[in-house]
């Protein structure tokens, strides 16, 4: 299955369509408002800013699923995002990413390791999956890698379709 046929909604609850991401390079990460990486919002926002004329975007997926530090309505997360980080970036539905109730898209997340061998469940909030033009997942971060850390950029940048 192709991360771009995966149903999900935005975080209005309104159906996200995924292929709208075809041809572009997407950083699909798992958010939350009260945990102590929340500050990356900034970094993600600024990636997001500066490379979106060149096919870029930042995905954020709310998830409750480490210490109930994502407990928001989605209007709470809304406003959260907006008014203390200034996110442009789209936010989905609060999903899990982990055990039986995980959502698809992170099944197919999942399957990728990152730069230490680690594949399988999400271990904290803000883990970063970066996905090339065509869907195919090419990198994981993990949640400590800041937006801009050298690997994560320069991996952004080699796939970068514009």
């Amino acid at each position: 299955m192709s991360i771009y046929d995966v149903p999900i909604n935005r975080l209005d609850g309104t159906p996200a369509d995924l292929n709208e991401y075809d041809g572009k390079a997407v950083l699909v990460v798992n958010v939350a408002s009260k945990c102590g990486l929340t500050p990356q919002y900034e970094g993600l926002e600024r990636l997001h800013e500066q490379l979106a004329g060149r096919g870029f975007a930042v995905l954020g997926v709310p998830c409750n699923q480490f210490m109930g530090q994502e407990p928001g309505t989605p209007e709470e997360i809304a406003s959260f995002c907006s008014t203390t980080y200034g996110v442009t970036f789209p936010l989905t539905e609060k999903v899990d990413v982990n055990g039986d109730d995980r959502h698809p898209l992170y099944e197919e997340l999942t399957k990728v390791a990152d730069s230490e061998g680690h594949s399988g469940d999400i271990r904290w909030n803000f883990e970063k999956f970066l996905v090339a033009p065509g869907g195919e997942v090419v990198a994981r971060f993990s949640p400590t890698v800041e937006p801009d850390a050298p690997e994560l950029v320069e991996a952004v940048e080699k796939v970068l379709p514009g």
